[in-house]
Parts: structure tokens; sequence; C-alpha cells
């Protein structure tokens, strides 16, 4: 199953869907349209009770490469498809193609297929899971065209050493990150031969789907939800998500099939 998009492709396939960012020629830069087609997307996927996972990624030599610098007026204001000031989102940080990750509850794997830079880091620092192909490569050009690197550089620095994250943010277009070196530093958590990226990523997200998905999603929130509270705040709050999960069909199922050596018939409710 597909939907009709213009900037991106969305595919359904079983319990994954697809979001593929399809301007190569734009090096798959976020213009306004973009970005509102992307948001479309994720609600689409969040909706839909068919799709377990969200896999991201990207056509060409790119995955992602920030804004599309030639839609950015001269007063670098933000440009909204929606009148000014009229949405929430216009009220928070942009987030540009940044997943709804605060709100949604099923989990992203990014698959980083070349160029990820500015915004396109967004998906490695909000993202669930994140791979990249061996031809990625990462960095963040805001100085260097004369901007201040914020949202992104304030996310990536607390998944980077903060040495890295600063110099990285620093040197701009000049410094650019390996897929290796960035497997190394924990940014992301595999990479792939090339030409099997998708494969990969499919493969993961079908053995993250093997699991209670219900679960899946109540483990996902119950980390996002606690990254800034303390510990014991945060420990009662998972708790809680917990507690909601084993009140569900799927939490009788699952220790009803291991004891009869069975796979698990998940319901999702």
């Amino acid at each position: 199953m597909s939907s009709t998009f213009t900037d991106i492709k969305y595919e359904v396939d079983g319990h994954k869907a697809t979001v593929t960012l399809n301007r190569p020629d734009a090096l798959n830069a976020l213009s306004p349209h973009t970005v509102s087609e992307l948001r479309s997307a994720y609600d689409e996927a969040e909706n839909d009770d068919n799709v377990w996972i969200v896999i991201v990624t990207g056509t060409g030599r790119a995955f992602c490469t920030g804004a599309d610098v030639g839609e950015i007026p001269e007063d670098g204001r933000v440009v909204y498809e929606r009148p000014y000031l009229s949405t929430y989102d216009q009220w928070e940080a942009p987030q540009e193609g940044t997943p709804p990750f605060r709100r949604m509850a099923k989990p992203v794997l990014t698959a980083v297929n070349g160029l990820c830079c500015g915004a396109g880091l967004d998906w490695i620092t909000t993202g669930d899971i994140a791979i990249a192909s061996d031809k990625a490569t990462f960095f963040d050009p805001h100085v260097s065209i004369g901007l201040v690197a914020a949202r992104e550089m304030v996310r990536l620095a607390r998944v980077l050493p903060r040495n890295i994250a600063l110099r990285m943010a620093l040197m701009g277009k000049h410094e650019r990150m390996s897929a290796q070196r960035a497997y190394e530093l924990g940014m992301i958590s595999e990479v792939v031969q090339h030409d099997r990226l998708l494969d990969r990523a499919n493969e993961i997200a079908d053995i993250v789907n093997s699991n209670a998905p219900l679960a899946v999603r109540g483990t996902r929130l119950a980390i996002h939800k606690t990254l800034d509270l303390p510990m014991h705040e945060g420990e009662i709050l998972a708790e809680t998500f917990r507690e909601r999960v084993v009140r569900t069909e799927d939490a009788l199922e699952g220790p009803k099939a291991f004891m009869e050596k069975r796979a698990p018939n998940w319901k999702c409710r």
C-alpha cells in the first residue's frame, strides 16, 4: 500500500511504514512542502493500527542535507505553509523533518543512505534506532553559512561526547564524520554495506515487530519520557507504562506462548 506524495514516498508493507525522502536532485533538502508531507506521513503511520514501526531513509547520494537554503528568505525566518503562528508547531523550536517523537508511540528506525547534515541529524538524535550505509557521512554546516547551529547540535551534544559535538558544530562544513566513526562514538548502532542498507533496515524492523507491539511502545515511551527526570521519578513513571501494558491481551499471550513453546500471536490490544 502507498500514499501519494511529491517530495517523499510513503509505503506500508506488513506492519512497516517506510518514509523515503525523494528529492535527490536537491540532496533531499527540506522545503516547507517537504516538511508538510513528512508531517502527514508521520500522522498517517501513527494513526494506522496496521503499522507497528516507521522506517525513514532517502534516495540518491544524500539522506538529508537539512533545510533547503534556496527557500530561506533574506530575514532568515522559517517559512510555513500555514499562516504565521497559526499552529502550535510554529510556537515550538523549529522541528523541520523531526518525527514527532515526544507525542508518538511507535518506534522510528532511521537508515542513513548518504550525506546527513543540519536538520538531517535530527533523525539520528530523536529516532529510536539509527543505522547507516558505509557511504554515509555526518556534519553540521550551519556556522559555515552564517547560521547558529542550534536545536540540532543541542540534541547532538546529548548523544556525542561534548567536545566532539562542539568540534563538529564549530568547524561546520569543514569537519565530516564517517559512518564508522559515528558508530564508534555511539551515534549510530550499525554500519551496513551500502547495497544492503534497506534490507538490513527491514530485517531489524521485522525483529522489533516480532515482539509485542504495545510492550515495544511502552518501553520506548518509558525511556523517552524519563530521560530528563531524576532516576527515582523516572523509575516510577516507567512502572506506570508497565502497569498499563499488563492489562492487555498481549501481556497474557506472551507467557502463554512461552509455556506452550510456540510463537506468540500478537493482537496489539
